[in-house]
């Protein structure tokens, strides 16, 4: 690995620097790539299954007329629905999660869990091609399943191969990686779904995360070695307790506490912004085309910024000031634009809330938070972050999808009035873990040998 001391050499002599003395940094951008590029080809996929305004092509017969006999339109709640369905296989798949991460050593439950999604995605290559009904309602819950819990692998592996100040100094580039794949998969998917159609878009996404496997296979000696070094002697066994510890664990260190409180928040936010984001364009656009034009604007507004920050910023701040800048500056800017769209809702204040939301979010808090894993057991790492990432998650999902469903008669003001709130938690969120953050040793090894951890 090498070092934080670079001097005055530019940001991109840097980067060249790092790949160049860095082996693992190779393999954890292609893996990141691979990941994020497989999950977009996928994503338009299922936000036209959200989308849609057709019942029967996302629901199965069953549901729909089960909600008939009660007067029920399933039509008209297709996102609550699928958000709720979403959280319920979140809660269900926790525990089973928690049981694999328990029993089995890293060697087995990584690749396992990529193969399962393979093993899924060629499930569902069939379903679409065979026109199975409730696909669509399927197919949603399923990919947010898969990218929750891919992601929070990927970074709980990461955790295992970099120590802090190589996160710190990697974590940046690292996300760029995965931001080139999140604007390569969409390309991949609008070039390739007219010529081989939407089932077999599912295989080109299983191809992708076959080049994870290699990737986690050729970075397992890194992990390893890292655990040697740190004196553990565990070689990548299985690391025991109990299925439901990560849970435990949330509520009882002051840290993972405090990521959940801004997970939960910053989650929200999101939804509020999203839906009504969702309506209000809408109203503004009258054509699909027109529609389509403003959100293609967006996602390569968002990922431009996103990636300039991750190769130019990320980094010198993280290794010159910490976490504090990269989720409390996030944080009141949301503030200040959620204040501003309560007062005056437009179009375009709303786009550019969103690119200054999203974009922060994947290059500054992001990376801060994963730091934070690196100086935490191996337990904390893989199961409470699994929990905080998926499970805390949705059910913030659940919640304010279901909370803009209520505000949205008010009109858009309400809703970004009561987002400004749903704001402020979120950055009460990152200023508790910024406090937690201070009472973590730098190095998670020394705190477990000699059983030091931090009262709660």
């Amino acid at each position: 690995m090498i070092n934080g001391q670079t001097g005055a050499v530019r940001p991109l002599g840097r980067f060249r620097a790092a790949l160049v003395a860095s082996p693992p940094l190779w393999w954890a951008m292609l893996y990141f790539f691979s990941l994020l590029c497989g999950y977009y080809v996928l994503r338009p996929v299922r936000d036209a299954m959200g989308a849609s305004s057709d019942a029967a092509a996302v629901f199965p017969r069953g549901l729909i007329a089960y909600g008939e006999r009660f007067g029920i339109e399933v039509g008209e709640f297709t996102l609550q629905l699928l958000f709720t369905a979403t959280f319920v296989a979140m809660v269900l798949l926790q525990p089973l999660y928690g049981a694999l991460v328990s029993r089995f050593p890293r060697r087995v439950f990584l690749p396992a869990v990529y193969l399962v999604f393979i093993a899924c995605l060629l499930g569902f290559w069939w379903a679409f091609d065979s026109g199975i009904p409730g696909r669509g309602a399927a197919f949603f819950v399923w990919v947010a399943v898969f990218n929750l819990f891919a992601v929070t692998v990927f970074w709980s592996f990461m955790a295992d191969v970099f120590d802090n100040a190589n996160a710190k100094q990697f974590y940046g580039y690292i996300g760029a990686g995965g931001t080139i794949g999140a604007l390569v998969g969409p390309a991949i998917t609008r070039f390739l779904v007219g010529p081989v159609g939407v089932a077999n878009l599912l295989l080109v996404s299983a191809g992708f995360l076959a080049v994870c496997l290699l990737c986690i296979i050729k970075l397992r000696p890194w992990a390893l070695a890292r655990e040697r070094s740190h004196g553990g002697g565990i070689d990548g066994r299985a690391m025991g307790g109990s299925i439901l510890a990560g849970l435990r664990l949330v509520w009882q260190r002051p840290l993972l506490r405090a990521l959940a409180v801004l997970m939960f928040f910053g989650v929200g936010v999101g939804t509020l912004l999203y839906n009504e984001q969702a309506a209000i364009v809408r109203a503004a656009f009258e054509t699909a085309e027109e529609r389509a034009a403003f959100y293609s604007m967006l996602d390569w507004a968002i990922n431009g910024l996103t990636i300039a920050i991750q190769l130019l910023l990320t980094r010198f701040l993280l290794q010159r000031y910490g976490i504090a800048p990269l989720l409390l500056l996030p944080a009141l800017a949301i503030v200040v634009g959620f204040a501003a769209l309560s007062a005056s809702p437009l179009p375009m204040l709303v786009a550019i809330v969103q690119i200054v939301t999203r974009a922060s979010e994947f290059s500054l808090a992001k990376p801060a938070r994963e730091t934070l894993y690196t100086r935490v057991e191996r337990e904390e790492r893989y199961k409470a972050k699994a929990v905080i990432d998926t499970a805390v998650y949705r059910g913030g999902d659940l919640t304010f999808v279901w909370v803009h469903k209520a505000l949205a008669v008010l009109g858009s003001g309400m809703v970004f009035l009561a987002g400004l709130g749903v704001a402020l938690g979120m950055a009460y969120g990152a200023w508790r873990v910024v406090r937690a953050e201070r009472l973590l040793p730098q190095d998670p090894a020394v705190g477990a040998a000699d059983g030091q951890h931090k009262p709660t």
